[in-house]
């Protein structure tokens, strides 16, 4: 595209040049400017479509490697260099046109003071963005929630101005950027490993077999092929509660998959629960004891 309209434009120019030489027509002097200014347009046109090509360049091979790297950076990195392409091509035209570029600049320095004023939340947006791929507490295709706001889904992009998540319900959600500044991200995404935490508890008549029980399910815990056993794993008694005597199962599974994360805590409770059989225990269930002095009796009609 840029480089037919850039043989357009000379062939034409240099026609309208060779006219101009032979018959001295001072209406064709602006040529030269329109010559500049085209070849600046097309140099800016192929910048862009440059910047955009290597970026999808870089996305494919990225999909391809086997340690994909993070795109954010390479995606800010990209939309700045374009828009400081087109701001440079800007001034470059308009002082091709003979237009003062000095007081275009001191007019932007003083009136850029009232402009901030009245697009604060703009700028704030614009600054957030910056923050984002700077700090990187996400990028795309992350999983992200916020304890402080109503917010969860994952990252689809991250714009100048906002940042689209696709909620849990297949719902867009557009954040400001800005609100991200002041408010605590969680990113799930991130996680190394995956938490089973259960409390479990057994008839108090089983009180007897709870130690077999707790050491049964820890050594299943061990032998576990998903379970991480260099992380805090607890199988340990916790409280007396009102219908039961309870225990704490504290365990990390290797996987961070959402999905098979709850087949592996299914097998490893259904396990817990044969360890418990074993031992002739029950899983307790709330129940009432009632005890009455002295002899009870039951009246009968005769």
């Amino acid at each position: 595209g840029p480089l037919v309209i850039l043989i357009l434009i000379a062939g034409i120019t240099t026609a309208l040049g060779i006219v101009d030489f032979v018959h001295q027509n001072k209406e064709l002097d602006v040529i030269k400017s329109f010559r500049a200014a085209g070849i600046t347009m097309c140099v800016m046109w192929f910048c862009i479509k440059y910047a955009n090509a290597c970026e999808e360049r870089f996305i494919l091979r990225n999909k391809k490697s086997k340690d994909p790297m993070d795109l954010t950076g390479v995606d800010a990195f990209i939309k700045l260099m374009k828009v400081m392409v087109i701001i440079v091509s800007g001034v470059v035209i308009m002082d091709i046109a003979g237009v003062d570029v000095r007081g275009i600049l001191a007019f932007a320095g003083v009136g850029g003071v009232s402009i901030a004023f009245a697009a604060k939340d703009l700028l704030s947006n614009f600054f957030g963005t910056i923050i984002i791929y700077s700090d990187k507490p996400f990028a795309v295709g992350d999983w992200i929630r916020s304890p402080d706001q109503n917010i969860e889904g994952t990252v689809e992009r991250i714009g100048w101005r906002m940042t689209k998540i696709r909620t849990f319900d297949k719902r867009p959600l557009y954040v400001p950027n800005s609100i991200f500044t002041h408010i605590s991200i969680e990113n799930p995404s991130r996680m190394t490993h995956r938490r089973i935490r259960a409390v479990v508890g057994v008839r108090y008549k089983d009180i007897k077999v709870l130690q077999k029980i707790t050491d049964d399910i820890r050594n299943m815990l061990i032998a576990h092929s998903e379970i991480d056993t260099d992380i805090t794993l607890i199988v340990n008694f916790e409280e007396f509660a009102e219908s039961s005597v309870n225990f704490l199962i504290y365990a990390f599974t290797y996987t961070r998959n959402w999905v098979k994360f709850y087949e592996v805590r299914q097998d490893v409770m259904i396990k817990v629960s044969d360890i418990i059989t074993k031992h002739k225990a029950s899983i307790a269930f709330p129940t009432r004891t009632i005890e009455v002095d002295g002899p009870v009796g039951v009246k009968t009609k005769a």
